[in-house]
């Protein structure tokens, strides 16, 4: 599964994500990557912050252990989470194995 990468400290994410949407929800899979739908426009920095906050809440962890690593104004990103383990990430965010 290449859209969720374990290390020693947590995990990494590769994301694509929708800016601008409805809600902020997790859509499921878009190619190799897991695909967010996020409320907030993609300005000043507003979506990244509301894909971080929206991370640590759904993975039930503080905002300081959640990253952005790559893709800052991309909809192709690479996120950090320190302190979760993948079968917490997947349970947490109801994608199937």
């Amino acid at each position: 599964m290449t859209w969720l990468v374990a290390d020693a400290g947590g995990v990494t994410l590769r994301l694509h994500i929708q800016p601008g949407a409805k809600k902020t929800e997790v859509a499921g899979l878009h190619g190799e990557a897991l695909k967010i739908r996020l409320a907030a426009p993609p300005v000043d920095g507003k979506a990244n912050a509301s894909l971080i906050s929206f991370l640590a809440a759904q993975l039930g962890v503080a905002k300081a252990a959640v990253s952005l690593l790559s893709g800052e104004t991309s909809r192709a990103k690479r996120v950090r989470v320190s302190g979760i383990d993948p079968a917490s990430v997947k349970r947490s965010l109801a994608i199937p194995d």
